[in-house]
């Protein structure tokens, strides 16, 4: 099979999440699950908001936006794992392992763009009320995703190109359950330190950058909810956004943790660990800290079932 460089690997194994036998059964079990869950919750709430003209709004436009990024990562991740857990030998040719690098890459980076922008959306929301429909416009909004899309984009071609320009020649089972970066730079036979740097540089973009909006967005968001008079709404929106800050830490941290070290200092097998949270757990929880918690969308989703009932 020709490959995307002049690698003599045509295909890799992967290891999947754990070797131990009796443990391949209750994995495939729990992430099928999982799984099922993140694809009702996301794919019920895109249609939800497509449908409900109550929720056509830019804050429920940019959950949907989420729930699509998340629906596709996890579509990416969780069949091939769990494949993984059902067959003695889980193999993916290069150039199927270049494409789930670069969709899975787009995607993670495209997540964390999409969380600073419904931060920033929040901020809008709450201190600045008055000039919510000028500044949060349909075409603003459009702007807005298409950006978090490009950068996306933009950073997996270069994480993928990169990548194609590494040499793989006798190792190649990989100690991951999908093709992630460093676990392939682990295989390589060739210097990968170009890579570690972009890796780093936009990994410091991509994490950082986000983070800032985002954390400066809830302490002006907290200071604003801090000065209203009536304790319940005080309360409720603390509620709320510490839901949302606990959802951001979780996917912020896991992919710090594995992307913000050189892979040398790295453990695949923490790395394993880690990866699992942003890749399959926040995926399914978005739709609950989101949505499921949200009172319009219980309006809406009221309102859907009564009319699918009469």
């Amino acid at each position: 099979m020709a490959t995307g460089n002049n690698s003599l690997v045509t295909e890799f194994m992967l290891m999947g999440l754990t070797d131990q036998p009796e443990l391949q059964l209750p994995f495939f079990l729990l992430f099928l699950g999982i799984y099922v869950v993140t694809v009702v919750g996301n794919l019920g709430m895109i249609i939800l908001v497509t449908l409900s003209s109550h929720l056509h709004s830019p804050m429920y436009y940019f959950l949907c936006s989420l729930s699509f990024i998340d629906l596709c990562e996890s579509t990416i991740i969780t069949p091939k794992m769990l494949v993984n857990f059902v067959s003695q030998k889980n193999t993916i040719s290069y150039p199927e392992c270049m494409t789930q690098f670069y969709f899975f890459a787009s995607l993670v980076i495209s997540e964390c763009q999409m969380l600073a922008v419904m931060a920033y959306d929040r901020y809008i929301a709450v201190c600045h009320p008055l000039l919510y429909g000028l500044m949060m416009s349909p075409q603003v909004c459009s702007w807005l995703v298409g950006g978090v899309y490009a950068l996306g984009l933009v950073g997996a071609t270069a994480h993928t190109v990169c990548l194609l320009r590494v040499f793989f020649c006798k190792e190649y089972a990989i100690n991951h359950y999908f093709c992630d970066l460093f676990p392939l730079l682990k295989l390589s036979c060739s210097n990968t330190y170009v890579n570690e740097v972009v890796v780093l540089s936009f990994g410091a973009f991509n994490i950082f950058f986000p983070s800032l909006i985002i954390i400066c967005s809830y302490v002006w968001i907290i200071a604003n909810i801090i000065q209203l008079h009536s304790a319940e709404g005080r309360s409720k929106a603390f509620s709320t956004c510490s839901s949302h800050i606990v959802a951001v830490g979780v996917f912020f941290g896991s992919g710090a943790f594995v992307y913000l070290q050189p892979s040398s200092y790295s453990s695949m097998d923490q790395g394993k660990v880690s990866s699992v949270f942003y890749t399959t757990i926040v995926p399914m929880l978005n739709p609950l800290i989101y949505s499921v918690r949200n009172k319009d969308v219980k309006i809406a989703l009221n309102k859907m079932i009564e009319r699918k009932t009469f």
